[in-house]
C-alpha cells in the first residue's frame, strides 16, 4: 500500500467491502490507520468481519473510479463508528488527523486501538480524550482484538446479534489463505490474530482500557482458544535406570507429528511445548501461554523389548481429565501405538478422522528405532556436534531399515540445517539434503514432510521460487499446515517481495509454535528488516533471544535492528555480544562506521574477511553495501552466488543492500537469481 490511508492513496479497491451488505451502512467501522500499519489493520479488518462486524478500509473499499478523498469522506459520514489503528506513524500523519477529526466532529465513536507506546501527538489528544482506548502492548494482538470486538458490538458498530462477539469458539475466526497454495483451505483455519506471546512460563494475558485523563482500569481480557487446539507435553522416562529419556522424548515427538497430520485440530510445535520439560506449570498457564484447549501427558517405561505407554488429554481450563489410556507393546509395535494415541485423542475432541487409520510408516528393526530417536534427540540440540551426531544416527537407522522413511526425512532435515550454518559446503550439505528427501517421498508418498523438506531447499539453496511453491501444495495436499510449513512459506514469500503474505505466514509460524525461538527469529529478520519495521523487528529478536538467549546471530541481528534505527552505541554493545562466527566483526564494522569511526571500521572488516570470507560471503558484501562500497560490495556478492550462500535469498528488500538498488549491477544480480525487479 502506497502513501497514508487518507487522500492521495493509490486505489487498488474492491467496490465492496466482503463484511459489508445494503442497508449495513450504518454498523460499518471505518479503520483508520497510516500505511506502515496496513498489516495490523488488515489483521483488526479481517478479526471484525469473522465475527460480523463490516469495516470499510482504504484502499479496497473505495470503488474504481471514485474520487479517493470524497469515498474517504462518504465512508465517515455514512460509518457507525472509527477504529483507529493508534501507533507513531498514525500520530505522524496528515491523512490520519484527518480521518479522525471528520469523525469527531460527526460525533462518531472512536476507539484507538494502540499497537505501540509512542506518546500521543497534542492534536490527536485532542480528539480522543474522550475516546475508548484499548492497548495492545498490555495484552498482546489476541486479547485486544477480542476486546475490540466488544466494544465495537456495544455501541451502532455492530449488528446486534451478533454470537460471535463474546468470545466465542473459533468457527468465527479469521482464515488466512493468501499463502501458497489453496488446498483445504476449508480444513486449514488459522487466526493469525490470536497471537499470544507469553514468554514467562505461567504468564497472564491482560488488556488495558485507557481514558487520556484518566487511570481507569477494567476487568482483563483473556484470549479466545480453540476447543479443537493441543499441545504435546514430552513425555516422562519411567524406566528404572532413568537411561530412556531420548525414547520418551522420540515417542511423544512421533504422537505430536501424528496429531499435526488431524485436519481441524492445532498442534503446537515441539520447540513450544517441549520447553515445559522439568518446569512446575500447571496445565491453566500452559494452556494461557501456548493458547491450547488441552496438553496432553505421558510417560514411557521400556524394559528391555518391552515399552508401556500411558497418556492422558487435560482440559487447561479446568485442569480435568479428558481421556486417558495405556499401552502395552514391543518396541517395533511403538509406531501402531503412536497411531492408537493420535486417534483416540481425535475422536475425544469429536475430530472425525480418515477411514485408512494404518500407520504411514513401519519399522522392522527394534535397533532401526532406537538409531532413529536417538538422532531426534542429537538434532534437538541444534549444535555443530550434536547435528553430525543426528545424522550418523539417522544413517545408522537407515542401514539397520532401508524401508524407514522418518529416518530419510530426518537426514534431510539434518543436512540442511548443517548446510544453512555453513559447518559443510552448502552444495554439499544440500545436495545431500535433496537426496534424502526424494527418497523419504519414494518410501513414503502419502508423507507432507518430505515436499517441506524440499520446498527449503528450493528457498534457502537453489533460489527456485516455482519449486518451492510446488512442494508447498503438494504438502498442503498430503495433510494440514503446521509451523514448519508456515515458516517456510513465509521465507518464500519474503524472498520475491511478497510482503504481505510474507508476514502473515510468519505470524502464522508464530501462533502454532510460539515459544520457538526460530520463527521469531525469521519473522524479524526477513520480514520486519526488509519492510522497515524496525521495532517491530528489534521485538521479534528480543522475543526469540529472551527464549534461547544464545541463539547463533541473534545478537547481531538485534543490533542491526538497533543500528538501523539509528541507536548505534546499543548496537555496538549488541554486535560485541555476539561471536566470531555469527557477525561480532561483520556488526561492530557497520556500526563503527555508523558512528564516524572509519579507522575502527576498516579493521573489523579487514578481520571479518579473515575469519568469515569463505563461509559467510554474503554478509561481506552487506558490510561494503551498508559503507557506500559498491564494487567491492558486488564483487563479494558475486562470491556468495557462486558459493550458494544461504542468505541470499532475502536479497530482496534488504536494508543493508539499499546503497546498491539504484546500480543496474543489481538489477541484474536479481534476474540472476530469478527474482522480480
Amino acid at each position: 500500500m502506497q502513501g497514508e490511508s487518507g487522500v492521495g492513496e493509490s486505489s487498488e479497491a474492491v467496490s465492496q467491502s466482503p463484511g459489508a451488505s445494503a442497508g449495513a451502512a450504518s454498523r460499518t467501522v471505518f479503520l483508520s490507520y497510516a500505511s506502515p500499519d496496513a498489516a495490523v489493520a488488515n489483521q483488526v479488518c479481517q478479526f471484525l468481519e469473522s465475527h460480523g462486524v463490516a469495516c470499510w478500509m482504504a484502499p479496497r473499499d473505495v470503488k474504481p473510479g471514485a474520487a479517493y478523498a470524497d469515498a474517504i469522506v462518504r465512508a465517515i459520514n455514512e460509518a457507525g463508528a472509527l477504529v483507529l489503528v493508534l501507533s507513531a506513524s498514525a500520530m505522524a500523519s496528515e491523512h490520519v488527523s484527518r480521518e479522525v477529526e471528520r469523525a469527531a466532529s460527526k460525533h462518531k465513536p472512536v476507539v484507538a486501538f494502540r499497537v505501540d507506546a509512542a506518546r500521543l501527538s497534542a492534536e490527536l489528544e485532542y480528539f480522543l480524550s474522550r475516546s475508548q482506548w484499548i492497548d495492545v502492548p498490555a495484552l498482546g494482538m489476541a486479547g485486544a482484538l477480542v476486546k475490540l470486538a466488544e466494544a465495537v458490538g456495544k455501541g451502532p458498530a455492530a449488528s446486534q446479534a451478533n454470537p460471535g462477539l463474546d468470545g466465542g469458539d473459533s468457527g468465527g475466526r479469521a482464515s488466512i489463505n493468501q499463502a501458497v497454495g489453496t488446498a483445504g483451505a476449508a480444513k486449514r483455519v488459522v487466526v493469525a490474530a490470536a497471537i499470544v506471546i507469553v514468554l514467562g512460563v505461567g504468564g497472564v494475558l491482560g488488556v488495558r482500557f485507557w481514558q487520556s485523563k484518566h487511570g481507569e482500569r477494567q476487568t482483563p481480557v483473556v484470549a479466545v482458544i480453540s476447543d479443537k487446539s493441543i499441545a504435546v507435553l514430552p513425555f516422562a522416562d519411567m524406566s528404572e535406570k532413568k537411561d530412556q529419556e531420548y525414547f520418551a522424548d522420540g515417542i511423544a515427538e512421533e504422537v505430536l507429528d501424528r496429531l499435526a497430520q488431524v485436519p481441524g485440530l492445532k498442534v503446537i510445535g515441539r520447540a513450544s511445548s517441549f520447553q515445559f520439560r522439568g518446569k512446575d506449570s500447571d496445565p491453566a498457564s500452559i494452556g494461557t501461554t501456548l493458547g491450547v484447549a488441552y496438553v496432553l501427558e505421558g510417560s514411557v517405561r521400556k524394559e528391555g523389548a518391552r515399552v508401556r505407554v500411558a497418556a492422558q488429554l487435560v482440559e487447561t481450563r479446568s485442569g480435568a481429565q479428558r481421556w486417558s489410556d495405556r499401552f502395552d507393546s514391543d518396541v517395533v509395535g511403538m509406531l501402531q501405538v503412536q497411531e492408537s494415541i493420535a486417534i483416540e485423542i481425535a475422536r475425544a475432541l469429536q475430530i472425525a478422522v480418515e477411514v485408512d487409520t494404518a500407520p504411514r510408516s513401519s519399522i522392522k528393526s527394534p535397533e532401526a528405532l532406537d538409531a532413529y530417536l536417538r538422532g531426534l534427540q542429537s538434532f534437538d540440540r541444534q549444535s555443530r556436534e550434536s547435528s553430525e551426531a543426528a545424522v550418523a544416527s539417522f544413517q545408522q537407522a537407515l542401514a539397520l531399515d532401508s524401508t524407514f522413511a522418518p529416518a530419510a526425512i530426518g537426514l534431510a532435515k539434518a543436512y540442511t540445517f548443517i548446510g544453512n550454518e555453513g559447518w559443510l559446503s552448502t552444495k554439499v550439505a544440500f545436495e545431500r539434503a535433496r537426496k534424502t528427501a526424494l527418497l523419504a517421498q519414494q518410501l513414503d508418498p502419502k508423507s507432507p514432510s518430505s515436499h517441506v523438506r524440499l520446498a527449503e531447499i528450493y528457498v534457502t539453496h537453489d533460489w527456485d521460487w516455482a519449486g518451492a511453491d510446488r512442494e508447498l501444495n503438494e504438502a498442503l495436499a498430503l495433510g494440514p499446515r503446521n509451523s514448519d510449513w508456515a515458516r517456510i512459506a513465509s521465507q518464500r514469500a519474503a524472498a520475491i517481495g511478497q510482503w504481505d503474505e510474507a508476514r502473515q505466514l510468519g505470524i502464522e509460524a508464530v501462533a502454532l509454535d510460539p515459544l520457538n525461538p526460530n520463527v521469531h527469529m525469521i519473522l524479524g529478520w526477513s520480514i520486519y528488516l526488509h519492510t522497515g519495521d524496525f521495532a517491530e523487528a528489534e521485538q521479534s529478536f528480543r522475543r526469540g533471544l529472551q527464549i534461547a538467549p544464545k541463539w547463533g546471530s541473534g545478537q547481531y541481528f538485534l543490533g542491526e535492528a538497533l543500528m538501523l534505527q539509528g541507536h548505534d552505541e546499543l548496537a555496538l554493545a549488541e554486535f560485541r555480544k555476539e561471536t566470531s562466527d555469527d557477525g561480532h566483526l561483520e556488526g561492530s564494522a557497520m556500526a563503527y562506521f555508523a558512528a564516524g569511526r572509519k579507522s575502527e571500521s576498516d579493521a573489523a572488516l579487514a578481520e571479518a574477511i579473515r575469519h568469515n570470507g569463505t563461509s559467510w560471503p554474503s554478509e561481506i558484501a552487506r558490510v561494503y553495501a551498508f559503507r557506500g562500497e559498491k564494487d567491492r560490495a558486488f564483487e563479494w556478492l558475486d562470491r556468495a552466488f557462486e558459493l550458494r550462500d544461504e542468505d541470499l535469498y532475502v536479497i530482496k528488500g534488504d536494508p543493508l543492500f539499499k546503497n546498491l538498488e539504484g546500480d543496474p549491477r543489481y538489477k541484474a544480480f536479481l534476474l540472476k537469481m530469478n527474482l522480480p525487479e
